[in-house]
């Protein structure tokens, strides 16, 4: 049994995949999904509260269960601010590095740009003489005085974590490494240490310096939380998805905790991805709309990877899956700002107290709580029936703020979802439109809880006349977890004008990096003989700053093909130079995908088919439950589409199929 687990701000979920050995072809594996609210001051918690209420617990413990985990650990602390105490060691001269930055500003005619805090105080930026220049040679041995004054500095100020991150260590990484090893053996007590060449091998100091500092501060939160999870899990075997899309042995998560900022999204797509493709869908926008956030991707055949990723006000330059992420989800909070204009976000209720419908304390009004007033959300419907929503909770919250909008409530409630839907169609246009895309030779694709009931409002908002929702989208970055290939990515920057380069030296790094991911899947019982290896190379043309990624085939093969994606990309291409700037590799061992029922042969609800009066509706809306939908009968909205996990808002002017497998293909009427 392999259970795909998605710790989320306000819901963990759950999908369990027991392959069924000795199936006939036609046959399919069997899924099981589960919801529970999340734990945020104890994740674990909420985990273990599933494995037991889906009666896992003796399986777990047997050792029968292999648990695949995508988890907003890291995500959240970083975007809180709430990672450990750390010290940022690096060369003399070089200790306001993170605070200084790169002169880039978020908005370019803001003349009055608030003061940004550095993410490290400057006290605790420690210098070491020492330097590697250029070209990876030694200008100046470390001193062993400075390191034990180092130490000495270090035993006073205490901190939880030392970021190591030195000038050209990508070229040669023995002074970062002398200084942690002294440091392990010196001090008086046992920070988490880590050291740029070991987070991010390449050039661009900031960005390295960075992603080594949100490493060390949120390593050991990452590290305890996973231990913590491990043992209560041993002895089956517990692997974390990454922000690339692949996983990694809870062990090795725990040292690179920044390489898990984008866990369970990254999962989503997997999934979404998967779905599509049965389907025949090869381009797809997606937004993934949860209970705090909403991420919004576009794949175009494949998922895009970026090193260009951020976090709040931090760059990310480690690999993860290309996505935008906005406070919008259904736990976001409504409020009035100082000019008397409707908000909505980023704030969010999250899981405790959650929304004031849940009944747990929380009072002010959500996003679900506008859609349980609208009728959109079922109070006795909801996660299957299991949980109550009440609505004179959710009145009770939204009605301070439609009095000083002068408005009625359910007016109110109407607009923080509209104000919510332009948040999330905003995000939408920064990955379709700012990029040169056309949204209407995609089809939007949701998922999430609440994904499905804000849909047709985006796909209008966006002009597209297509749309998507997979089965199981409630939980579909669980189930994407068991989707996800184990893998490595590997990188080395390596700077040259491609026409000097040596093939050998090439051939070199390549066969190096290959070897150390390889070991890496070995650690984690992979055969090298199942192993798919990748290569690939930033390049830009000499003089620029930014750069493409590029699959390696030969130099001339990647020249011509970077031409063509410069073109396809920025419009034009040069007669200028092209130069390499990094070598990366990519080691993965993929999975089978699950093998799904198909629609024909689920078991209907039996549910009598009822109808309701929604706000703004003149016509009564059927209520459907998802599992009685056919593939040859179309349902024209408006309807309420139920499922376990999700609700369905289909608009007036809609119409849903559902596919073979059970997908639900939405159509706008023309």
């Amino acid at each position: 049994m392999i259970l795909g687990v998605d710790t989320g701000g306000t819901f963990t979920d759950f999908v369990l995949l027991t392959e069924q050995s000795g199936k006939a072809p036609d046959q399919g594996d069997s899924i099981l999904t589960h919801k529970v609210l999340s734990t945020p001051d104890a994740p674990e918690r909420a985990i273990l509260q599933g494995i037991k209420e889906m009666g896992l617990s003796r399986d777990v413990r047997e050792g029968k269960v292999k648990i695949i985990h995508g988890s907003t650990v890291a995500t959240n602390a970083a975007l809180e601010g709430k990672g450990v105490s750390t010290a940022f060691v690096t060369n003399t001269g070089f200790r306001d590095l993170l605070s200084i930055g790169r002169q880039t500003r978020p908005s370019l005619y803001h003349l009055e740009t608030p003061p940004i805090a550095p993410s490290v105080p400057r006290e605790y930026c420690l210098e070491v003489p020492g330097r590697i220049d250029a070209n990876g040679d030694e200008l100046e041995s470390l001193d062993k005085h400075a390191l034990q004054q180092l130490a000495e500095t270090l035993n006073t100020l205490q901190p939880d974590a030392v970021a190591i991150s030195l000038l050209f260590s990508f070229l040669d990484n023995r002074h970062e490494q002398a200084i942690a090893e002294f440091l392990e053996q010196t001090l008086d007590y046992a920070p988490f240490i880590t050291c740029s060449s070991e987070v991010l091998p390449e050039y661009r100091e900031y960005e390295r310096g960075i992603a080594t500092w949100l490493n060390a501060t949120l390593g050991p939160l990452v590290s305890n939380y996973l231990l913590r999870l491990k043992a209560s899990t041993q002895p089956s075997r517990l692997s974390v998805m990454q922000s690339s899309g692949g996983t990694i042995a809870a062990d090795q998560a725990a040292r690179k905790s920044v390489n898990l900022l984008l866990s369970g999204p990254a999962g989503g797509l997997a999934a979404a991805r998967f779905m599509a493709n049965l389907s025949g869908q090869a381009r797809l926008m997606t937004f993934d709309m949860g209970g705090t956030s909403t991420d919004v991707a576009l794949l175009d055949g494949k998922i895009g990877i970026t090193n260009e990723g951020r976090i709040g006000a931090y760059p990310v330059a480690v690999p993860m899956v290309d996505m935008h992420t906005i406070g919008a989800g259904g736990g976001s909070i409504a409020s009035i700002d100082a000019g008397g204009l409707l908000q909505v976000g980023p704030q969010s209720a999250g899981a405790s107290p959650g929304p004031a419908c849940y009944g747990k304390g929380g009072s002010r009004p959500t996003v679900t709580d506008a859609n349980l007033i609208l009728g959109r959300l079922q109070p006795d419907a909801f996660l299957g029936g299991t949980m109550q929503l009440d609505p004179e909770a959710a009145r009770a919250a939204i009605a301070p703020l439609a009095k000083a909008l002068e408005l009625g409530i359910e007016e109110a409630a109407l607009g923080i979802v509209q104000l919510a839907n332009e948040h999330m169609a905003r995000a939408l246009r920064v990955i379709s439109v700012a990029r040169g895309f056309d949204p209407k030779a995609f089809r939007l694709c949701c998922f999430g809880g609440a994904g499905g009931l804000h849909i047709c409002a985006l796909a209008e908002a966006m002009d597209m006349d297509e749309a998507m929702i997979p089965v199981n989208a409630g939980v579909l970055s669980a189930m994407g977890m068991l989707l996800a290939p184990i893998e490595r990515q590997l990188s080395q920057t390596y700077q040259a004008l491609l026409p000097d380069l040596e093939p050998a030296e090439l051939e070199s790094i390549f066969s190096g990096l290959e070897a150390r991911g390889l070991g890496q899947l070995e650690e984690e019982g992979v055969p090298g003989t199942l192993s798919e290896i990748e290569r690939s190379m930033d390049l830009r043309y000499a003089g620029q700053s930014a750069s493409l990624n590029i699959t390696w085939a030969s130099i001339e093969q990647v020249a011509e093909d970077f031409h063509f994606a410069h073109e396809k990309r920025y419009g034009h291409r040069l007669a200028t130079p092209i130069e390499l700037v990094n070598i990366r590799v990519s080691v993965r061992a993929s999975k089978a995908p699950p093998t799904l029922v198909k629609a024909s042969e689920t078991t209907p609800s039996g549910d009598e088919l009822i109808s309701k009066t929604l706000y703004g509706i003149s016509t009564s809306v059927p209520v459907i439950n998802r599992a009685d939908l056919c593939a040859d009968t179309p349902v024209r909205g408006p309807a309420l589409i139920l499922e376990s996990n999700a609700t369905t808002w289909l608009s007036p002017g809609w119409e849903v199929n559902c596919d073979e497998f059970g997908n639900l293909m939405l159509q706008k009427g023309r």
